[in-house]
């Protein structure tokens, strides 16, 4: 009789692992395929939003949170896509997600020490002056 040793005996164990965990993950996600468009334009515009408001101090640890540099660039991104993806989608999806941009910028402003010259603040390159 032989007998295996014990680092093929782990290692085989830890491959099946893998697999079955490969396996779950692969029946956990959608073939991107398969997503419409509007359903990526609106849910990368979402994460874009998250993450601003994050830096804008708008999550649960302002003190550590707050970067207007990095909430600016994020909130250009999000104006951009809003702005270029809203023919493309309907108003019923364009419309919150333009109201939820300029919260962001409203809200930039108010954290901004130094605030920005009418039209030149965050994203207002694409929507036009806000106020």
């Amino acid at each position: 009789m032989t007998t295996i040793p014990a680092e093929f005996d782990e290692d085989a164990a830890r491959q099946a692992r893998w697999d079955e965990q490969e396996r779950a993950a692969s029946a956990a996600t959608r073939d991107i395929a398969d997503v419409p468009a509007v359903e990526v334009i609106t849910t990368t515009a979402v994460h874009l939003m998250s993450a601003a408001a994050v830096k804008l101090g708008l999550a649960d640890d302002p003190d550590a949170q707050l970067d207007l540099d990095e909430a600016r660039k994020l909130i250009n991104a999000l104006a951009g896509l809003i702005t270029a993806g809203s023919p493309e989608i309907s108003s019923a999806h364009a419309a919150p997600l333009r109201d939820g941009l300029r919260s962001l910028q409203l809200a930039f402003r108010e954290a901004s020490p130094v605030p920005d010259p009418v039209g030149k603040g965050p994203g207002e390159k694409w929507t036009g002056p806000v106020n």
